[in-house]
């Protein structure tokens, strides 16, 4: 008895062995390391020097405008990509033809086939001055500026991550027990109080998958605020390449990396709660 319980315990125990060691490796082991690095020093020449201190900590405000701009904009986004993948998700799963739905569900995974970067730039040309801006002055509307604003960020953010929102609300809405809907309309509830009590309640887990996902990768997003944004709107991870690419101020850096895993944990920890609350899931699940 005891020989079988020790058996299977070391086979579990090497089957998890490689994933261990991958997640210390590359996870444990660095955070370790930029946590030693935050209550440090910047050495004069550049990067990091040992001592205990939080004064790395105490000077965040000094990027305050980083974590303004990523406070605001990230929700702000995250929730313009809910607005928009609800509707789309909502038809792929319970109105669009059987014979058609992979077929669209594809078509919402194909701009992740192009790179972001790629696909970035062709906004800055949409909305830079030969884009957008020329077809309005064009008819008459001059001087409308669209590249390089907070309005140009949204819009990226948006396009860059809306099959990231689309798909977690679209498994939840397809494991939607329809007989359910059918009920509801039985007992006369309208079309509204059967989305409302039914139909979003049911599917709330996909929805805070898709906006804690796609909220805590913008909380570290970096591209569409350099290229769209054009060094107007920063983000906490053009704060951090700032410290640690150019200023070299690695224990800053480090602090404020320190600091934005914190935020993502909260707004994990939010999303779940929210989730049990309203619809008495156990957990979001990150798909």
């Amino acid at each position: 008895m005891h020989g079988n319980r020790f058996r299977h315990n070391f086979l579990t125990a090497l089957l998890l062995a490689p994933a261990t060691v991958w997640l210390v490796v590359f996870l444990v082991l660095p955070f370790i390391a930029i946590a030693v690095f935050s209550v440090g020093e910047r050495a004069p020449e550049g990067g990091y020097q040992a001592a205990f201190t939080l004064a790395q900590y105490a000077n965040l405000p000094a990027r305050a405008t980083a974590f303004w701009n990523t406070m605001v904009l990230a929700p702000v986004g995250a929730l313009a990509c809910l607005l928009v993948a609800y509707p789309v998700a909502y038809y792929l799963a319970l109105q669009a033809p059987q014979r058609w739905r992979l077929i669209l569900l594809a078509l919402v995974v194909i701009p992740f086939w192009t790179s972001l970067l790629m696909r970035t730039y062709a906004w800055m040309y949409i909305l830079g001055g030969r884009g957008i801006p020329a077809l309005l002055a064009f008819a008459g509307i001059e001087d409308v500026r669209l590249i390089n604003t907070p309005g140009a960020v949204l819009l990226g953010i948006v396009y860059g991550y809306l099959p990231l929102m689309i798909l977690p609300i679209y498994v939840s809405l397809e494991r939607l027990d329809r007989r359910l809907l059918e009920a509801s309309a039985d007992l006369g509830a309208t079309p509204l109080s059967t989305f409302l009590g039914v139909t979003l309640k049911l599917s709330l887990p996909g929805v805070m998958t898709g906006f804690s996902l796609v909220m805590i990768l913008l909380l570290g997003e970096y591209l569409i605020p350099t290229l769209l944004g054009g060094g107007k709107v920063f983000f906490i991870g053009n704060a951090l390449v700032d410290l640690f690419l150019q200023s070299r101020n690695w224990p800053f850096g480090s602090a404020i990396a320190i600091t934005l895993v914190l935020v993502s944990v909260v707004v994990l920890i939010a999303a779940n709660r929210i989730s049990t609350r309203v619809s008495g899931a156990r957990r979001v699940d990150l798909i």
